[in-house]
Order: C-alpha cells, then structure tokens, then sequence
C-alpha cells in the first residue's frame, strides 16, 4: 500500500471537512441542497429542523465554503458551493453501506 505524503496544514484542513461532515443535520441539509437551490424555511421544512437550527447548520457550512448564501428580498437562499460535496457524499453513502453488509 502506497503512503500518502500529506502536509499538516491539508491535515487540518481534512480534519474540518470530516467535521462539517460529522453531523446527521448537515448531512441532511446538503442532501436536499444537492437538489438545487433552497431557502431556509423550505430546508427547515424538508429537514425536520426549526428555522433556527436550520440557520445554524447553515452557517457552519457557510463557514466552511460548503455552501454559499444569496439575498434576495427578505429571504435568503443557499446553494452548494463546492464541487466536491457530491463526491463526498456519495463516497460516505457508498462507505456507509458496505459497513452495514
């Protein structure tokens, strides 16, 4: 098996993706973003989640540029941000159910 040479600063920034990633929440917020744009009374709806908690995923994700927030009147919308967010979904879908068989 070949070692991967890492550096400490893309450890760290590893570490912050499994850890915006860690959270069932988030993990469901990103899942009805990857159907396209939402805002956040429709998320709270289709999660289960208040508008407040809704809102404090959202900006965890916000922080980590999983997702990116626009205005439009009072409302604000969110979309995925981040290109690799599919992949690593699909990927830790994909891990999860060989860990179940």
């Amino acid at each position: 098996m070949e070692v991967l040479f890492i550096r400490k600063n893309d450890l760290n920034s590893m570490a912050a993706t499994f850890k915006g990633l860690s959270d069932p929440s988030r993990l469901h917020l990103l899942a009805i973003l990857l159907g396209g744009e939402t805002n956040v009374n429709d998320l709270a709806a289709q999660s289960g989640l208040s508008p407040s908690a809704t809102s404090h995923q959202l900006r965890v994700l916000r922080n980590l540029r999983f997702v990116t927030a626009r205005r439009e009147g009072q409302q604000v919308n969110y979309r995925i941000n981040d290109e690799h967010i599919q992949d690593l979904m699909e990927q830790a879908y994909k891990h999860s159910l060989h860990l179940n068989s």
